[in-house]
């Protein structure tokens, strides 16, 4: 296995903190088929690894299991019909996307958010499912944000946003992340912070997407990352984490989340948030903070069939 940056593929790993994700391979006639899975996991950065999991009851299991290599497809917010499609009992899931084939001869559909062409690298057998375990060949990513689907129904940063905007001393923050990196500007204290805006009576979708143009930084409204009160100001706080692509920041500039790179963040609560997320984003594994500034849970984004 050649041609894999670890620093870009843990960034890409990075970008999403659960999501839909269509599960495709070849079959012995090179024809595609796929499934909708939200079980998709990053195992290792080197050999670079990631599993899905497959219920030995799908329709798939056969082709899946033969296959020598294929393909993790992490859908769009705007994808949930190509999830739903992949969710069915479709004759021919594929007469209705475009897809092509990925390097390593994988199915890759076009819009997705990010895709993983895989060799199939080990299979686990784990009571009425197997773990396929894939090793990254080839991979590709954006900044645009990932469809989730949470208790039954799919959740975008837009609907997460305004679902709570119930209340009224609100605010949000942006974490701005490229190539492992967070945008941090001036907090007004003497330190530096994360880039951050009351919400006012349009809502905190509005003002992330106001937040973010502000910052001059081409970046796409990510989901909820962590959800606290701050009691000592007497409002809520909403964290946001987005991804960036290239562009120099008007304000601010972009640091690594390393300890000494974060040591001049002044708020706590802000610098603990940094901190969970530079060991979350090592693993691939993500959680959701609720709380307030000094303590709270964190949640983790569980990861279904």
């Amino acid at each position: 296995m050649t041609g894999i940056d670890p620093r870009a593929l843990r960034s890409a790993f990075g970008s999403f903190m659960t999501g839909v994700t269509v599960v495709t391979a070849m079959d012995d006639h090179q024809k595609p088929v796929g499934f909708t899975a939200n079980s998709f996991t990053s195992v290792s950065l080197e050999p670079p690894l990631l599993l899905v999991c497959l219920a030995k009851t799908s329709g798939n299991y056969d082709v899946l299991t033969a296959a020598a290599n294929f393909a993790v497809n992490v859908l769009a917010e705007d994808q949930t019909e190509v999830s739903n499609t992949f969710a069915r009992p479709v004759e021919d899931r594929f007469a209705t996307v475009k897809w092509r084939r990925g390097p390593n001869g994988g199915p890759v559909l076009e819009g997705v958010c990010a895709w993983f062409d895989c060799s199939m690298h080990q299979q686990v057998d784990a009571g009425d499912h197997v773990i396929l375990v894939g090793e990254v060949q080839a991979f590709d990513s954006t900044p645009a944000p990932g469809l989730g689907y949470v208790r039954g129904a799919y959740v975008t940063p837009s609907t997460g946003a305004d679902l709570l905007t119930s209340g009224t001393d609100l605010v949000v923050s942006a974490i701005i992340i490229r190539d492992g990196h967070v945008l941090l500007v001036d907090s007004g204290d003497g330190g530096s912070g994360l880039p951050e805006a009351a919400v006012k009576t349009d809502g905190a979708s509005a003002a992330l997407t106001a937040l973010i143009a502000g910052t001059d930084v081409p970046a796409e409204p990510g989901f909820v990352y962590s959800v606290f009160e701050d009691t000592g100001r007497r409002r809520q706080h909403i964290s946001f984490l987005c991804q960036a692509d290239a562009g120099v920041p008007s304000r601010g500039t972009f640091v690594p989340l390393s300890p000494a790179a974060l040591d001049d963040i002044s708020d706590p609560a802000v610098l603990s948030m940094l901190e969970r997320l530079s060991q979350e984003m090592e693993l691939g594994q993500f959680g959701i903070y609720f709380g307030n500034q000094n303590r709270g849970q964190v949640r983790p984004v569980l990861q279904g069939d």
